[in-house]
């Protein structure tokens, strides 16, 4: 059974496919793109970097810790 879910934001695009029994590459996907927002010079629509899902997991634990409440710092 796969899996595929979408969350869309003013400034990105984010987006997972999986498939657990599929064993080519490719098949576990965890996307970002960047969306064009009017007047933004950061943003211009086609910036997208592609990860597998388990680089995905390395970098939700990396900003699990750094942005919890313990990790905070005053800017």
């Amino acid at each position: 059974m796969s899996y595929n879910n979408t969350k869309t934001t003013s400034r990105f695009a984010f987006g997972i496919s999986r498939n657990p029994t599929a064993k080519k590459a490719g098949s576990n996907v965890v996307t970002i793109a960047t969306r064009p927002v009017d007047g933004q010079q950061y943003s211009v629509g086609t910036t997208q970097i592609s990860m597998t899902v388990k680089e995905a997991t390395a970098l939700q634990s990396f900003l699990n810790e750094s942005l919890s409440d313990s990790a905070s710092v005053d800017i």
